[in-house]
């Protein structure tokens, strides 16, 4: 496969998060092809009893998506 050479670095924020996310949403089409690594069930696990122990909490996901917008500025 040939490699592709983007000017990063000429890149806005924005630009390069609309970029990932356009990947993003192209990987997430082929899920079937996506193995998660060994690690990945540890984490969760992890996460999962920090949420049951009351050591982290949960957020809906629009929510989440929306805080984390308000915290980051793009230009």
């Amino acid at each position: 496969m040939e490699k592709i050479d983007l000017p990063l670095s000429k890149l806005t924020l924005t630009q390069k998060l609309d970029l990932m996310e356009a990947i993003w949403d192209d990987l997430t089409k082929h899920e079937e092809e996506l193995e998660s690594p060994e690690w990945h069930e540890r984490v969760l696990s992890d996460r999962e009893e920090a949420v049951v122990t009351g050591r982290a909490t949960v957020s809906d996901w629009e929510d989440a998506k929306a805080t984390v917008r308000r915290k980051v500025t793009c230009d």
